[in-house]
């Protein structure tokens, strides 16, 4: 599995985007939209680095927070989020 954008681990988490970045920030998991402690949170969080040709600027970087596939478990228990319960499956021999 590949690491996830913020947006995609929000949706996964049943979150909006600025609601996660707002929760991880409460909870000192970000500092500004990059990961407050890089090293210790290295199994669950990461730092990307994106770049791109400007025409007249040159070079460009951004960087954004990527979420590790552990990451989402780690989330939901830092951040107190409840874990859906799976799909009741019905008993076939309530029939009648």
């Amino acid at each position: 599995m590949r690491d996830l954008s913020l947006q995609e681990a929000a949706k996964e988490l049943g979150l909006t985007r600025t609601v996660l970045i707002r929760r991880m920030r409460e909870a000192g998991l970000l500092n500004g939209k990059l990961p407050a402690h890089p090293l210790r949170d290295r199994l669950y969080l990461r730092e990307h680095e994106g770049n791109w040709q400007h025409p007249e600027l040159g070079q460009q970087y951004s960087y954004s927070t990527r979420v590790r596939p552990a990451g989402i478990a780690w989330l939901r228990e830092k951040l107190g989020i409840p874990r859906p319960m799976p799909p009741v499956q019905q008993d076939r021999r309530d029939v009648g």
